[in-house]
């Protein structure tokens, strides 16, 4: 914990490398499902921690997306960012643009949930609800299974979370699942109020 970077100046560096909405949503959902992942885990006196690491997960995806997990630490480090966070944001890159594992518990989820998120929310959204609150997991394994729906959401990466995990790939989606019905008005509290902001 002594690497760390308070939400606000995370939440600005955040800012001053991406301004597509769509980006600034993806982040604070990972940051809220870190968050839960880390109270499930075990984790807890961490959570702030492990939700700054999802927070920023993503800082160089906008700006250099050919560069994805090797732009960031030049960038993480120029908004004062610490080497632990560095690492585990890079570390969700492993096996597609960096070779840098993940270690710690909290890399692993990292790694394996990002991906998932992105395909619980586009489910979501085909729902009369749009939510994810109402959504049951037979609901998300049928879409997944569907490869051209959320093609962009890689299934190879999502699956390769889970045995980094040690987890069954029907854990890893209910465990994904409940982080975001649990998480699901924080999300969007947060992100209205940063669309407030720029409005």
């Amino acid at each position: 914990m002594a690497d760390y970077i308070s939400r606000d100046a995370a939440f600005q560096l955040l800012k001053e490398h991406n301004k597509d909405a769509f980006h600034i949503q993806h982040a604070i959902t990972v940051e809220a499902v870190m968050k839960w992942f880390a109270q499930d885990q075990g984790f807890g006196d961490e959570a702030e921690y492990w939700g700054i690491v999802g927070l920023l997960h993503d800082i160089d995806f906008e700006e250099y997306p050919e560069e994805h997990c090797i732009k960031a630490p030049e960038l993480l480090r120029a908004g004062g960012v610490g080497e632990d966070i560095i690492h585990s944001v890079v570390s969700h890159g492993y096996g597609i643009t960096v070779d840098v594992k993940p270690e710690h518990q909290m890399e692993k989820i990292l790694f394996a949930a990002d991906e998932l998120t992105g395909l619980i929310w586009a489910c979501a959204l085909m729902r009369p609800s749009q939510s994810t609150k109402d959504m049951e997991l037979k609901s998300l394994k049928k879409k997944y299974k569907n490869l051209k729906f959320a093609a962009g959401c890689s299934r190879e990466v999502i699956g390769k979370g889970a045995e980094l995990l040690g987890w069954e790939l029907e854990e890893l989606q209910q465990k994904t699942l409940d982080a975001m019905k649990a998480s699901e008005d924080e999300i969007n509290e947060k992100f209205a109020a940063y669309e407030a902001s720029v409005s």
